[in-house]
């Protein structure tokens, strides 16, 4: 009797204990969620950024448009004390304008391989997150197999302590 008492309190404690995992999985797997919500917030915020609306480009295109408002109203001034060509000064200024845009350019060039660098980082810690939930939904299924073992342990023992008293009464002569 003893023994069937025992196992029967293996068994609740292996119940308690399959419950109070699955409900801390369920926890971890919410924070999970959580955190794979703000890595695609993150994503959706940084990826469409504007390179050209960054801090460091604001810092660049206003001292090269400076630089090149100088350059040009030195070219006129050389040109009208030193008597240039119309073409000349034309071409400087089409110079200065093409620095612009190559700057733009390189704004642009360095956006675009910033968003490859999210991108990349994004996938990562997607995929880092996917296989958390995957390992915690595999040791539940694990956690579960072994609560169901161990409960059908307890049972064959409960029925083979049960026999066994039968065939203790049978030998003794008793029924």
């Amino acid at each position: 009797m003893a023994a069937i008492l025992g196992a029967a309190l293996g068994a609740a404690g292996s119940i308690f204990g399959g419950i109070s995992a699955a409900r801390e999985a369920r926890k971890v797997r919410e924070s999970i969620d959580n955190q794979m919500q703000d890595n695609q917030n993150w994503y959706n915020r940084r990826y469409n950024e504007d390179a050209t609306q960054r801090a460091s480009a604001q810092q660049v295109l206003p001292r090269v448009e400076d630089s090149i408002r100088n350059r040009n109203r030195n070219a006129a001034g050389r040109q009208a004390v030193m008597g240039g060509t119309e073409e000349a000064a034309a071409a400087t200024k089409a110079a200065n304008n093409e620095a612009i845009a190559s700057a733009t350019s390189q704004i642009a060039a360095q956006g675009e391989a910033r968003k490859d660098a999210i991108e990349q980082q994004y996938q990562q810690n997607k995929q880092n997150l996917e296989n958390a939930k995957n390992n915690i939904s595999a040791q539940t299924a694990n956690n579960i197999g072994q609560a169901v073992q161990n409960v059908a342990n307890v049972a064959a023992s409960i029925v083979g302590d049960d026999d066994n008293d039968k065939t203790k009464t049978t030998a003794n002569g008793a029924l």
